[in-house]
């Protein structure tokens, strides 16, 4: 009896060609369903990120209002270092993807960044005599919902 098992387990030395076949076939459908979901992830992260930042730069620019009683002067300098900037206020705004601050008034501005992701979305905060609004220009687009407003 044992001589019957050791000649059937000599016998059987690895997987059929049909066995190999199915499990490719199902990774390969696994891939199929995850790649796209984690590319559309990515962007969503993406716009999450310039959102983030305009916030930021909403943030920055009442503290600058705060200091000034003016929005006058404030301004988005990639150095950071004149002290009429956002990002003297506010450092992290240097990573900002095209952050535009426009030419505020004393009591208006408008601050824009654009989204790093491949809808290149801009997302934009307006004050207008204390009314904010919050849109975007690609609207039904990545994190910009269909109404054009977040």
């Amino acid at each position: 009896m044992i001589n019957k098992l050791r000649a059937r387990i000599q016998d059987e030395k690895g997987f059929t060609l049909i066995e190999l076949l199915v499990v490719i076939l199902i990774i390969g459908i696994l891939a199929a369903i995850a790649l796209p979901a984690f590319l559309n992830q990515r962007a969503k992260a993406q716009d999450s990120t310039a959102k983030s930042d305009v916030r930021t730069a909403q943030t920055a620019m009442e503290t600058y209002f705060t200091d000034s009683q003016t929005y006058v002067g404030a301004k988005s300098d990639v150095t950071g270092l004149d002290k009429a900037s956002l990002q003297f206020i506010e450092p992290a705004l240097k990573n900002a993807k095209d952050l535009d601050v426009g030419v505020p008034t004393a009591t208006t501005y408008a601050i824009t960044v654009t989204t790093a992701g491949a809808s290149g979305a801009k997302f934009k905060i307006a004050n207008n005599n204390g009314v904010v609004s919050r849109t975007c220009d690609k609207a039904g687009e990545g994190g910009c919902p269909a109404s054009g407003k977040w």
